[in-house]
């Protein structure tokens, strides 16, 4: 059975505990729930369905019919807050508290790196300049992004970038990019991407005023479509995303004009769509 701190969802690790008790010797929900002080020989089998939910008295009962202790049995518990959470700060919270535990234990999660890439614009814009920029200081990449960054916060920014594993550094002030994509947990990176979007959408909104037309293209429409044709227009923009990608991977020579500050070149264009 892997180590708790690999888990991300309290009842899958409920369930291998189950299994692979069961695999090794005679075991039944009768005696999980029993164990763990519960009337009910069926409510943990419940509890792993999805089916009912453990409080905060019922996890510590559960935790130590498992056996958990330490480390462990405060991972559990955050397991359960982040299963109950409903807001993102709430999950984000929980979720570095158990990345901080599993760094602790020597086990290699990137959650945190994904929040800190999506934190800002600063993160994905410098990745893509300083490759274009080979011998640039970091005040000379501050100068070429739209919004403001201090050279400073280049240098951290492009430390980050390489210790992460975004960016890769040939030689002083040189930098090429990696293959690697951000990578972190299903629970981590939607909470981290939505911040991010709130963030390029505050941008947008800047740059209506701030460029003139020749240096933006913004557009947008107010339509009302069923649900049929809703998800046939969210299919649409996909598709159309990824040709923007292929297109602009098709050029070698890049005009650094032109990509230093992408999202108030083309922000994403505002939709109404009735309920």
């Amino acid at each position: 059975m892997k180590p708790i701190t690999e888990y991300k969802d309290y009842r899958k690790f409920m369930q291998d505990f189950y299994d692979e008790r069961k695999r090794t010797g005679a075991f039944s929900w009768r005696e999980f729930s029993k164990l763990a002080g519960f009337a009910s020989p069926t409510y943990l089998k419940l509890v792993c369905e999805g089916k009912s939910g453990l409080s905060k008295v019922k996890m510590k009962q559960v935790s130590k019919a498992m056996g958990l202790t330490g480390y462990e049995e405060e991972y559990f518990s955050l397991l359960v807050v982040l299963a109950k959470a409903t807001k993102d700060a709430d999950k984000k919270e929980a979720l570095l508290k158990m990345e901080k535990i599993a760094t602790e234990h020597k086990v290699r999660v990137v959650d945190s790196d994904a929040f800190q890439y999506y934190e800002s614009w600063k993160y994905p814009v410098i990745r893509e300049l300083a490759p274009m920029m080979p011998g640039a200081r970091p005040r000379d990449i501050a100068e070429e992004c739209k919004e403001y960054v201090s050279a400073e916060e280049v240098r951290d920014i492009l430390a980050f970038l390489v210790k992460a594993g975004f960016l890769k550094k040939d030689g002083d002030k040189i930098y090429s990019q990696t293959e690697q994509s951000v990578i972190g947990s299903p629970e981590a990176l939607p909470i981290a991407i939505r911040a991010m979007h709130k963030e390029m959408g505050n941008m947008a909104v800047r740059a209506v005023d701030r460029y003139n037309t020749s240096e933006r293209y913004f557009t947008g429409m107010t339509i009302g479509v069923n649900e049929t044709n809703y998800a046939r227009i969210v299919a649409e923009i996909d598709a159309c995303a990824k040709r923007i990608a292929a297109i602009a991977n098709e050029g070698d020579n890049l005009d650094q004009s032109q990509v230093h500050s992408p999202f108030a070149h083309f922000p994403p264009a505002p939709r109404t769509i009735p309920p």
